[in-house]
């Protein structure tokens, strides 16, 4: 299965797995599944880390580096995935997460997250 992991599951399974809950872990353990990460996610830390975020203190260059180093796949932004926000319900309003959304259902894979808001979302979203 292809997952794509929000920004806060990324930073957790880069660096803090013991905030990742039992079901993130074995998701992103587990060998048959294939781990994404999106363009959107490291814009979101540069500009977060940029603005002295607590929860933000990572170096995107290295976190991108080290997703890559470990099997993980970028996703990029693509002008169909900013044309499909268009169509999302307007259950929240952070645009980073609108566009993690919007980028799953266009591409048909999984969007791991542990946001309750964006479990809102119709489609392939998993809660973890």
């Amino acid at each position: 299965m292809k997952l794509l992991l929000d920004t806060h599951l990324l930073l957790w399974a880069a660096g803090q797995l013991e905030k990742l809950s039992a079901t993130a872990r074995e998701l992103i353990e587990d060998p048959e599944n294939e781990l994404l990460f999106s363009a959107a996610s490291l814009w979101e830390v540069a500009i977060k880390a940029g603005l002295g975020r607590d929860d933000f203190r990572v170096n995107p260059r290295l976190l991108r580096r080290g997703l890559l180093d470990n099997d993980y796949s970028e996703v990029p932004i693509t002008s169909m995935h900013a044309v499909a926000l268009e169509s999302l319900p307007p259950i929240h309003k952070d645009p980073f997460d609108r566009i993690l959304i919007a980028q799953a259902q266009v591409e048909g894979i999984v969007l791991l997250t542990s946001d309750d808001a964006v479990s809102q979302y119709p489609g392939a979203i998993h809660k973890t």
